[in-house]
């Protein structure tokens, strides 16, 4: 009756173009088991990682940048981790773009990565977008199956 009175709807979109499959289905078991929280694996068809909503860059790989943290506005933790097992090539193909404590909008480049290059050394390169166990962590309801445009595809709501 009194649309004002409504909690607003919060939501984040896809880091990365690619195909948006549930987390249990992540190829790295410590994802696929959400042993660190619950969220989406997107199957890369570009090279870039933006946020996925408005927030603070809360951790940054530093050396290896193959992952970024990021705390939102409303205080959810996510992480967006590149690849599996690509922490042994120790940076080479990624590049930060951001760093700890940077403000940033939903859509802001994240990291850059050479897909094809990691892809050719056998690495999988699916990413993993997860939430963070945590208060609102359980609220989050996600949205997979489909082809996702990086900044743009509403993966998640809460």
């Amino acid at each position: 009756m009194f649309g004002f009175f409504k909690k607003k709807q919060k939501m984040m979109t896809a880091s990365a173009d690619g195909r948006v499959l549930p987390m249990t289905e992540a190829s790295d078991e410590v994802f696929s088991s959400c042993a660190l929280g619950d969220g989406v694996v997107i199957c890369p068809t570009g090279e870039v990682v933006v946020a996925p909503a408005d927030g603070t860059i809360s951790v940054m790989m530093e050396g290896s940048n193959h992952a970024v943290g990021m705390t939102l506005q409303d205080g959810l933790e996510i992480l967006i981790h590149i690849g599996v097992n690509t922490v042994e090539l120790k940076g080479e193909g990624f590049e930060a773009l951001v760093s700890v404590k940077d403000k940033v909008k939903a859509g802001t480049e994240l990291i850059r990565f050479d897909r094809k290059r990691m892809e050719e050394k056998g690495y999988c390169m699916e990413i993993m977008q997860l939430v963070m166990e945590g208060e609102n962590s359980a609220k989050v309801k996600y949205h997979t199956g489909m082809d996702a445009k990086a900044g743009e595809t509403i993966v998640a709501e809460w």
